[in-house]
């Protein structure tokens, strides 16, 4: 069922494959080449195709909390935005996860995105609980919607319904 949170109409959340989202933008949680954090990530990659790979390589580490916006591939939106959350030398926390989604937020006023999908920031073995990840990402967030006209909407595709509901629970606790 996908239904708006009534806390913040402009927060949808819902289970459902990133691959096959149709939208404008999808801001994607990376490490600091640019490279998939979790195995739902490698699919998104994998589904963006050959060419997007090639044009997603970086020869330099970003700095972890920075974000990059590139063109989708072939998936059905136009653009990604990669927020870094990690390095070789800087693992996933709280303050990572969270200035890289105030630079993806960023990123998504500058581009005038309307609509935007987010994966959860900062999960996967060894980083963030989705507890975490759900309490910094809604933090963000709500305060950017509240301040800004872009995006208007903001779509999390949780990939389990545990997820979804860790996180409509902290949008329900505003």
């Amino acid at each position: 069922m996908i239904a708006p949170c009534m806390a913040l109409p402009a927060i949808e959340i819902r289970v459902d494959d990133l691959a096959f989202y149709e939208g404008e933008a999808i801001a994607r949680p990376v490490n600091a080449m640019l490279g998939a954090t979790t195995p739902v990530m490698r699919k998104l990659e994998r589904a963006a195709g050959d060419e997007f790979a090639r044009t997603v390589r970086v020869s330099e580490p970003m700095p972890v909390g920075s974000a990059v916006v590139t063109s989708a591939g072939d998936l059905q939106v136009e653009l990604l935005i990669h927020g870094v959350v990690s390095s070789d030398e800087e693992p996933v926390s709280r303050a990572t996860v969270r200035q890289a989604m105030v630079s993806a937020m960023q990123r998504a006023l500058a581009f005038q995105i309307r609509e935007l999908a987010v994966a959860p920031f900062g999960l996967g073995a060894g980083n963030l609980d989705i507890e975490d990840s759900a309490d910094v990402m809604i933090a963000v967030l709500t305060d950017h919607l509240r301040r800004s006209s872009y995006p208007e909407r903001v779509v999390i595709i949780a990939e389990t319904e545990m997820e979804e509901q860790v996180l409509r629970s902290r949008v329900a606790q505003l």
